[in-house]
């Protein structure tokens, strides 16, 4: 049997007044450590808070873990956990009150709950700050007692919204590996939604990518990487005429900041054959030519790329 989707959308929209956050988005999430990637303003938050029964779509409509959102928010917040971006604590409360709290909140009996808050405050290293005010912690540690309310309850899915933002170096690699564990470790599967790219690298094994509300790009990492076929070249020569061959040829080019260019040829078109004509064309002399190994940075202004072309067709 085919495994039950983490998390689905359906032809699902979202308009705050003039503003359309989402536009006839429709995806799936099969689950393990997946990546939603975008700018700010690309739908993010806003997709998290709709399958979460917080908010209702204007359209459309979402399931978490076989579970309708807009009818089923409390079966659904009873196995997701839930890091959210901003702020989310109550003046006055230590950290065991504050999680325990979360435990309760989605109906664990009091006892439970609270040997659950110290199993998970140990764990994301807040064992001996327990019973300090939240208020009295540093950035670093107000996002572990973040990730510990998402976790107290040992949710299925884990929906994380920029979980290292105003983090430091050391502060981030700390969060970056709790996320690791859990996903690759506890058998919870991890839905990271940030702009920073590295974070999604180190974690995850696929990402889905949102452009102003639609999907841009979906796919594993490594197939993500594969393609679309690119190959980096160096010329000798006239760049400009060059790129202008390629272009009459419908191959995309890209200058890079080291000097190379990013050339990706037309669709269904495979080799290095226009690539030669186009430098023979413009009388210049290759004298470099690879398979492009992208980042995930180019990769993710790629799909952007795409989307908005599709867009404008």
């Amino acid at each position: 049997m085919e495994a039950m989707a983490a998390l689905e959308a359906r032809n699902l929209s979202k308009r705050y007044g003039r503003v359309e956050a989402l536009r006839d988005l429709t995806l799936c999430i099969r689950g393990g450590a997946v990546g939603l990637l975008g700018s700010n303003g690309a739908g993010k938050s806003t997709l998290l808070k709709i399958v979460l029964g917080l908010i209702p779509p204007t359209s459309g409509s979402a399931s978490v873990l076989g579970l309708d959102a807009a009818r089923s928010s409390l079966a659904i917040r009873q196995k997701v956990g839930y890091m959210p971006e901003g702020e989310s604590f109550i003046p006055g409360l230590d950290a065991v009150t504050y999680v325990s709290l979360a435990g309760r909140l989605v109906g664990m009996p009091r006892t439970d709950a609270l040997q659950r808050t110290h199993l998970v405050l140990n764990y994301v290293g807040l064992g001996e700050e327990r019973y300090r005010s939240i208020e009295s912690y540093s950035t670093g540690m107000r996002q572990k007692v973040k990730f510990a309310q998402a976790l107290v309850h040992h949710p299925r899915l884990l929906l994380l919204d920029e979980p290292t933002s105003g983090l430091d170096p050391c502060g981030r690699e700390e969060m970056l590996a709790l996320i690791r564990d859990v996903s690759h470790g506890k058998g919870i599967d991890v839905l990271l939604s940030t702009h920073i790219l590295p974070d999604v690298e180190a974690v995850c094994g696929e990402a889905v990518i949102l452009d102003r509300g639609t999907l841009a790009g979906q796919g594993e990492m490594a197939r993500l990487r594969e393609g679309p076929l690119a190959y980096d070249v160096r010329v000798k020569g006239d760049a400009a005429a060059f790129r202008a061959a390629l272009d009459a040829r419908a191959c995309r080019s890209a200058l890079l900041e080291d000097g190379r260019i990013r050339v990706e040829p037309a669709g269904g078109v495979s080799g290095t054959e226009p690539i030669l004509r186009a430098a023979a064309e413009a009388c210049v002399q290759l004298r470099y030519l690879s398979r492009s190994r992208a980042s995930l940075e180019e990769l993710f202004a790629g799909a952007l790329a795409r989307s908005r072309d599709d867009g404008h067709s």
